[in-house]
């Protein structure tokens, strides 16, 4: 069994997928590293007792990394697609902007030995905006778990959620404001936003929302679940989604997805659903209105779309293909 080390700077519900898959097949060393201040010869040391580094973002934290790698021929894999790849200056977002952040992701994804994107679009985002090609980058859809096991029964509230981490970014980003304006041309709706209250944001958020919108704060694996049985509607509002992995839960437990073109939700959604002309409280009134008259037999067909699409054994095999060889001493160029 080869050994992994496995660095991250958030267990996001993707990252924690992946590492759980990889920890099946390999002997796997979970490495968090939320700060710039680090121990370089603990790090070094780590490298050295590893056959591999499997990194989650090109950043500060992937950084030394896998230029320790690279120094010490050891194999590396690096998955990237969010805010490593986007440059969206209109919304203060992403390290391709430039300056230094710009310079270190760049430099992170050309010491690693592969890159993986987990979508079409990141893929084309890194050879756009990071000056990557085709033949560099591995685009592997996520997996998505079926956490419900069959189309939750019985009839659905009126109810559109959204589901993120609350703050400042995320405002516009994410589409919360417009998701929480859009609330009061819909009086009779309930607009519930599940995420965690990172900054001041929600203070904002709370003074524009109108009575029948509900923050939760951060909620347990089972609460969220819950919220994706009884909404009928999940929106997506966003202005950029590399993938949009609570899209595909939601329309697993059969919510009718309303979300915007931005990013990779179109790969997401397909033709289900709704797709917003823009991230505005208007457009999202509408698409919300229109998908609540769905017909209840159309959640078969969301909830299908992602199972046949994501299943977790397709990331699976093909982690599985991309990182066997190197483990093997294959070529790393």
């Amino acid at each position: 069994m080869g050994r992994i080390l496995f660095i991250h700077n958030s267990l996001t519900e993707f990252v924690r997928l992946d590492l759980e898959e990889l920890r099946k097949h390999y002997d796997v060393t979970e490495y968090y590293e939320s700060s710039r201040l680090i121990n370089p010869a603990a790090l070094w040391q780590l490298v050295k007792e590893h056959d591999l580094v499997f990194g989650w973002f090109a950043s500060w934290h992937t950084f030394l990394p896998l230029m320790m790698a690279s120094i010490s021929h050891k194999p590396s894999v690096l998955v990237v697609g969010g805010y490593d790849l986007a440059n969206m200056p209109e919304i203060g977002y992403g390290h391709q902007r430039g300056g230094l952040k710009k310079w270190v992701s760049r430099r992170t994804m050309r010491l690693a030995s592969r890159l993986v994107t987990n979508s079409i679009y990141s893929r084309d985002e890194a050879i756009k905006n990071a000056a990557l090609t085709t033949e560099q980058i591995h685009a592997f859809y996520h997996g998505v778990p079926d956490q419900f096991g069959t189309l939750p029964p019985g009839p659905r509230a009126r109810m559109a959620l959204t589901v993120g981490n609350i703050d400042r970014s995320n405002l516009l980003r994410k589409g919360h404001e417009p998701f929480v304006r859009a609330a009061a041309l819909l009086p009779d709706v309930d607009f519930v936003l599940v995420g965690n209250c990172k900054d001041d944001a929600i203070k904002y958020l709370r003074s524009i929302a109108t009575p029948n919108v509900t923050f939760t704060g951060r909620v347990s694996n089972d609460a969220l679940l819950d919220y994706y049985r009884k909404a009928a509607v999940y929106v997506q509002a966003s202005l950029h989604e590399g993938f949009g992995l609570s899209v595909a839960e939601a329309m697993l437990a059969g919510c009718v997805p309303v979300t915007t073109r931005a990013g990779a939700l179109p790969e997401v959604t397909g033709e289900c659903g709704e797709r917003l002309q823009a991230a505005d409280p208007e457009q999202i009134s509408q698409g919300v209105q229109a998908a609540l008259a769905y017909p209840e037999e159309t959640r078969a067909r969301i909830r299908q779309r992602i199972l046949e699409k994501f299943p977790m054994k397709n990331r699976r095999e093909q982690l599985e293909q991309l990182i066997r060889p190197l483990m093997n001493g294959h070529s790393l160029n």
